[in-house]
C-alpha cells in the first residue's frame, strides 16, 4: 500500500544546505544571580510563533561586505568575524544594544538605531562615523547549531555569549515592526525547569543549549566561567533535537513526497525511563547506521524502549523491520489495519480509538492516549500527549497532504483536520517537515482548502466538466508547475466523496450532477 497513484515516480528531492547566522546569548548578574535575556516571538511570526528565543538572525550581504572591507575591526578567523558583525548588527536593531569605544555593552542612541532600523547599510555608515565603535568587542562563540535537514529554511547557527558589564541597561523595542513582544531575563535553570513543566516553548536548538549550560554552571559555579568552558569546547554537529518536554525527534531519509526529505521519527517519553519508539522508518545502510546509533544513545541513558508504535501503513514511515530488529527488540503497536502489512513480529498490541498507555520515568508517569484519523489510510492514528499531538500524515507545516484516491477518504479526512482542532492541542509534531507551532491557524487553512477544492470539485461537474482530466485543468487552472498525476489523483479522491455524498452520479468515467 502506498499514497501515490500507480505509475507515480517519486522525484528527487535535495537537502537543503544551511545558511549562516547568530544569535547572542546576552547575560547579567543581577542580585548575586546569573541572567539570560530571551525575547517572546509574536503570535503572528511564520516559525516559532510564542516561542522564546535569543536576539539574532541570518546574515546578510551588508555584513558580508562590511567583513570583507574592515577585516581589521575584528580579530576572529574569517566565518566567526561575519558572524560577529551580522550579531552587533541584530543587537542593535532588535534590543538597541552596542558596544562602547572600550567594549562594554551601552543603550544605543536611539535615532541611530531608527536609521539602522531602517536601512541595514546605516549601521556601517555610522560605524565609519564613529557613532558606533565596535572595535574592543569580543564575543565567544560557545555552541554551534545546524538547523535540521527537514527544515525548508536552514541555518547554522553561532550562538555568542554577550555580557553586560551594566546590569541596569534594558532591551527596548525596535521603532517599527518586531519580531519579539516581550524581553525577560531568565535564570537558566528556571528556564529549562518552566520548559519542562510545559510553561515556555523554545526551539530546539536553544533547549539543548540551555541544558549545556545548566550543567557547566553546576560544575563551574557560575554563567561566566560555564560560557568560558563552553567557547573551549564550542560543542557542535549532533544534537538531540526535542520539540517539547518528552517528544524528540529524530529525522530519517525517506523517499516521500517533496518538499519533504525526511519521515519524522519520533522518540517519547522521558530520558532514563520507558520510551516508546514512533514511525521507525530506516530502509537504507546510511539510516539504518542512525537509528541504531540513536537507539544506543536511549538505552545508555537508562531507558527501556518498551513499545514500537506506527501511525500508518505507508512504507515512508514502515522501515525495514528485519533490520532495526537487530537493532533493539520491542512489541509492535498498530492498529489492525496497520498490522496486516506488517511482517510476522514476536509480540504486537493492536490500537484503537481510545486506547491509552503511561510511561514511566524518573520525574514520574506521562500519560497518552490513541486516535483513529482514518482520513489519509485506513488505521491512521495520532498520539496525544501533554505537550500536543504527534498528528502523522494529516497535516505538514511545510508542502501539503495527499489524501490518495485508491485508500484514502477525503471526508474522514476532513473530519479528522476538525477533529484535530477541537483537541486545542499545544503543537503538532508532524510525520514530515518542522513541528507545527499554531495547530489551530494551520488547521484552520487545511480545513479551508480542502472544503473550497471539494466545491470547487463540484462546481466544476455542475458546469459541465465530465473528465477526470478536463476537472482537474478546471480546478487548478491557477496552480503553477503542478504534478497533474498528483492532481488528478486528489480531484479522484473529491469526486469519490461527492459520489458518497449523492451530489453526483459516474457513467463510463465520466462524471454529472443530480
Amino acid at each position: 500500500m502506498g499514497e501515490t497513484p500507480k505509475g507515480f515516480i517519486m522525484p528527487k528531492n535535495n537537502v537543503r544546505e544551511p545558511r549562516l547566522s547568530a544569535s547572542a546569548v546576552i547575560s547579567r548578574k543581577k542580585g548575586g544571580c546569573d541572567e539570560i535575556l530571551l525575547g517572546h516571538r509574536v503570535s503572528e511570526m511564520p516559525s516559532f510563533p510564542d516561542f522564546w528565543a535569543f536576539p539574532g538572525g541570518g546574515i546578510s550581504k551588508v555584513d558580508i561586505k562590511f567583513s570583507i572591507d574592515n577585516s581589521n575591526f575584528l580579530a576572529q578567523m574569517e566565518e566567526d568575524r561575519v558572524a560577529s558583525i551580522c550579531l552587533l548588527r541584530e543587537i542593535a536593531e532588535e534590543v538597541g544594544f552596542t558596544p562602547d569605544k572600550l567594549g562594554n555593552m551601552i543603550s544605543l542612541d536611539s535615532e541611530i538605531r531608527s536609521n539602522v532600523y531602517e536601512d541595514k547599510h546605516n549601521w556601517s555608515e555610522s560605524i565609519r562615523k564613529r557613532e558606533i565603535i565596535i572595535s574592543k568587542f569580543d564575543a565567544k562563540v560557545i555552541t554551534e547549531r545546524v538547523t535540521p535537514p527537514f527544515a525548508p529554511i536552514r541555518f547554522k547557527n553561532k550562538f555568542f555569549h554577550v555580557r553586560l558589564g551594566d546590569d541596569l541597561i534594558e532591551p527596548t523595542f525596535p521603532p517599527g515592526i518586531s519580531e519579539f513582544d516581550e524581553f525577560r531575563w531568565w535564570e537558566p535553570n528556571e528556564l529549562l525547569n518552566s520548559w519542562k513543566n510545559n510553561e515556555v516553548r523554545l526551539p530546539p536548538p536553544i533547549v539543548t543549549l540551555i541544558r549545556d549550560l545548566v550543567f557547566e554552571i553546576e560544575k563551574s559555579g557560575n554563567l561566566a566561567d560555564a560560557c568560558e568552558e563552553l567557547s573551549r569546547k564550542r560543542p557542535s554537529g549532533y544534537h538531540r533535537i526535542e520539540f517539547a518536554p518528552y517528544i524528540e525527534c529524530m529525522p530519517i531519509r525517506t523517499e516521500t513526497l517533496p518538499p519533504a526529505t525526511h519521515t519524522n521519527c519520533y522518540i517519547i517519553g522521558e530520558v532514563g525511563g520507558e520510551r516508546v519508539i514512533v514511525d521507525p522508518a530506516s530502509k537504507c545502510e546510511e539510516s539504518i547506521i542512525s537509528l541504531a546509533s540513536k537507539i544506543k544513545e536511549v538505552q545508555l541513558s537508562g531507558s527501556k524502549i518498551v513499545g514500537t508504535i506506527f501511525t500508518h501503513r505507508h512504507p515512508d514511515h514502515i522501515g525495514d523491520l528485519n533490520k532495526i530488529s537487530k537493532i533493539y527488540d520491542a512489541p509492535i503497536w498498530a492498529t489492525s489495519e496497520t498490522h496486516e502489512q506488517i511482517p510476522d513480529v514476536k509480540e504486537r498490541i493492536i490500537l484503537r480509538e481510545g486506547s491509552e498507555f503511561v510511561l514511566n520515568g524518573p520525574s514520574g508517569q506521562t500519560s497518552w492516549q490513541i486516535i483513529e484519523t482514518f482520513g489519509h489510510c485506513p488505521g491512521h492514528i495520532c498520539i496525544i500527549g501533554e505537550s500536543g499531538i504527534i498528528s502523522g500524515d494529516n497535516c505538514v507545516g511545510v508542502g501539503s497532504i495527499l489524501v490518495p484516491s485508491g485508500e484514502g477518504h477525503m471526508g474522514k479526512y476532513i473530519q479528522g483536520l476538525k477533529r484535530l482542532k477541537g483537541f486545542n492541542p499545544k503543537m503538532l509534531f508532524p510525520g514530515h517537515g518542522p513541528l507545527i507551532a499554531n495547530p489551530e491557524k494551520l488547521l484552520n487553512k487545511y480545513i479551508l482548502h480542502r472544503e473550497n477544492r471539494h466545491e470547487g470539485v463540484f462546481r466544476a461537474i455542475k458546469d459541465g466538466f465530465n473528465t477526470l482530466r478536463e476537472i482537474t485543468k478546471f480546478v487548478y487552472m491557477d496552480d503553477i508547475g503542478i504534478n497533474y498525476a498528483l492532481a488528478e489523483d486528489q480531484v479522484l479522491a473529491h469526486v469519490k466523496q461527492l459520489i458518497k455524498e449523492n451530489k453526483i452520479i459516474q457513467k463510463d468515467r465520466h462524471y454529472y450532477s443530480y
